[in-house]
């Protein structure tokens, strides 16, 4: 039976991928999906904790980036390995998996991460902006509004040109941090040290943990397992595992550069920062209006800000796509790109606008905080069902998981999840604290427990639970179909409007009546004497228009019809639907008026309407 459910439908196998000889092009065939998972990796979120940990303690934390990277590399080849082998995407298989309820829950928290990372989107390109231009963060955040569209032109010219849009700001990110290093001059020999593992205090600890958890995004493992479906690849076992390995190369050299970019804030945060005693460097507009004076040159705090602005803004548009995943794949759900793009904007603009006009642009930095700490709340609801569904051998077969493989990612899933639930733990102890209220304080001692509930159920549910009887189709499969022959139709209404259209209406009629058909017309008058009393008149124009309805009437009369006819007044879709309900009609043939986009606002639409507001087969004739 054929998958009717694709993640990321209109591009689903959209790029061919090269079956000839030479290995480079095949690979080359392979790459971009990486690069749009990697600039999570890379977002303004990040950029705090990686400037916080060079300023306070050097390069010393450089072993936490790495450690961070192959944690993410390995979870991202999980999720490659299970969009390739299944062809469903993680929420999929989720809703697939577990019970209803659940999925409801989950669907709600992978919402609330990508609303929370579009907000550190947002608020890192207005803080660019506001660096470079001098414009206020206000208007900064309503500028980001715009970049919307950007997203729905580059989706319109095809997945192959959205993935070297974000290679292409990935690159001009390296650049500036290329000529960032080459101005900061750091010290080699104690970068490399960097990479020994060690943690001076219990500050380095918490830190650590907050690397960690800006590090691996939650949405990135929905969207990855989307986004290599959009390769055209043959479902034999050696062709699916070539597509493992090549995907595998593609997201090593992605999440390198990411790793670059994040090594590369940390290095010049020690070597500009640390080295000249200034341990508390960790706003984004702190290292800014430092970095001028500190290395002699306004480029570097420029280079700075414009990297800022593009990793916002390419990180904002894999936000809008993991989020059109989440949810087609838990609701089955499919609404329109721009209306979507436009729902997650609004509800990372909105608390942003709040925050700012309510206690000020210096609260910014904390709410840039506190949408990590959202994130590193939901990342283990997205780990560990992922671990569960590639370790299953029933679904995966030959490709499931290795036991090293799968004992790794455990170890690796408990250590992320511990970290990040420490660092919710450390946040939500200093707001009951700070606020000293008991309804808040119940509140999220409720909240904390309800998650770990969950926790428990996402680890435990898959185990012990059976197999659901569950498609995953977005479609009513064709064994569900009921089918019966139905009687012919014997009542046609034809609304006409006495233009061009009304010759294909009546061909239609023709065509679909048999003997015994009744043929109801009508056309609604809109003069201006209508649509000012807004019932029914003997003005010139009805007068008129009775006259034509009755040519209408008698034409088909000679063809052997019973027709009957009456003119309605006002409203095109009221007038019908009313005139269909009192005389049991069951079929409506409407001619297409022939008029999109700005003619629909001006002329109205009535194909559209109709079609929501009748319950019987409409046909439009063209």
């Amino acid at each position: 039976m054929a998958n009717n459910h694709k993640s990321l439908d209109d591009v689903h196998e959209s790029v061919q991928v090269y079956k000839g000889k030479s290995r480079l092009k095949r690979v080359i065939s392979f790459i971009g999906p990486a690069y749009l998972i990697s600039v999570g990796y890379m977002d303004p979120g990040n950029w705090a904790t990686d400037l916080a940990g060079g300023s306070a303690f050097g390069y010393t934390l450089l072993w936490v980036l790495l450690m961070s990277n192959l944690m993410a590399l390995l979870l991202q080849s999980l999720s490659t390995r299970l969009g390739i082998v299944r062809g469903r995407d993680l929420a999929q298989v989720n809703r697939e998996t577990y019970p209803k309820k659940m999925n409801y829950v989950l669907y709600f928290l992978a919402e609330i991460a990508i609303a929370a990372c579009d907000l550190a989107e947002v608020l890192g390109m207005a803080i660019g902006l506001n660096l470079l231009f001098g414009i206020d963060l206000l208007w900064g955040v309503l500028i980001s509004f715009a970049d919307t569209f950007l997203l729905l032109y580059l989706q319109k010219l095809g997945m192959r040109k959205l993935e070297l849009f974000i290679v292409g700001t990935i690159a001009v990110i390296g650049g500036c941090f290329l000529v960032e290093m080459f101005l900061a001059k750091p010290d080699m020999v104690q970068v490399a040290k960097g990479f020994i593992p060690s943690l001076p205090n219990g500050a380095a600890l918490y830190i650590a943990i907050g690397i960690i958890g800006a590090t691996v995004m939650p949405h990135n493992l929905y969207l990855h397992s989307a986004l290599v479906q959009t390769r055209k690849i043959p479902k034999d076992a050696a062709s699916i595992k070539k597509a493992i390995k090549y995907n595998f190369i593609d997201s090593s050299i992605a999440l390198n550069m990411a790793f670059f970019v994040n090594a590369a804030i940390l290095i010049l945060a020690a070597s500009v920062f640390h080295k000249n005693g200034m341990y508390q460097v960790a706003d984004l507009e702190d290292a800014y209006h430092l970095l001028g004076g500190m290395l002699g040159t306004e480029w570097a705090s420029k280079l700075f800000a414009i990297a800022l602005i593009l990793a916002g803004q390419s990180s904002t548009i894999t936000g809008t796509l993991a989020g059109q995943i989440v949810m087609e794949g838990y609701l089955r759900l499919r609404i329109s790109p721009l209306l979507r793009r436009l729902i997650t904007r609004l509800v990372a603009i909105i608390p942003a606008i709040v925050v700012i006009i309510w206690a000020g642009e210096s609260k910014v930095g904390d709410l840039l905080i506190f949408s990590q700490v959202i994130l590193s709340m939901q990342l283990a609801f997205a780990i560990i069902p992922l671990i569960h569904f590639v370790s299953d051998k029933e679904t995966m077969g030959i490709f499931a998981i290795k036991p090293l493989m799968k004992i790794a990612s455990w170890l690796i899933a408990f250590i992320i999840a511990g970290l990040n639930f420490k660092l919710v733990y450390e946040e939500v102890t200093s707001w009951i604290v700070e606020f000293n209220n008991i309804f808040l304080t119940l509140f999220l001692l409720l909240c904390s427990l309800g998650l770990f509930v969950l926790l428990v159920m996402t680890v435990l549910y898959p185990l012990f639970a059976k197999k659901k009887d569950e498609t995953g189709e977005v479609h009513t499969t064709f064994e569900e179909l009921n089918f019966e022959k139905a009687p012919s139709f014997s009542r046609i209404l034809l609304a006409l409007d006495f233009s061009i259209s009304d010759q294909e209406v009546i061909n239609q009629a023709l065509r679909i009546g048999k003997e015994g058909t009744v043929f109801w017309l009508t056309h609604v008058v809109e003069s201006a004497t209508v649509k000012y009393t807004g019932q029914e008149t003997d003005d010139y124009e009805a007068r008129n228009d009775l006259i034509q309805l009755e040519k209408y009437a008698a034409y088909l009369k000679e063809c052997g019809f019973e027709v009957c006819y009456e003119l309605t007044y006002n409203n095109r879709v009221d007038a019908i639907k009313k005139l269909i309900d009192r005389e049991s009609v069951d079929l409506l043939i409407v001619g297409s008026h022939g008029h999109t986009g700005f003619k629909d606002l001006l002329f109205g639409e009535t194909v559209n309407k109709l079609r929501h507001v009748v319950k019987i087969p409409v046909l439009i004739a063209q």
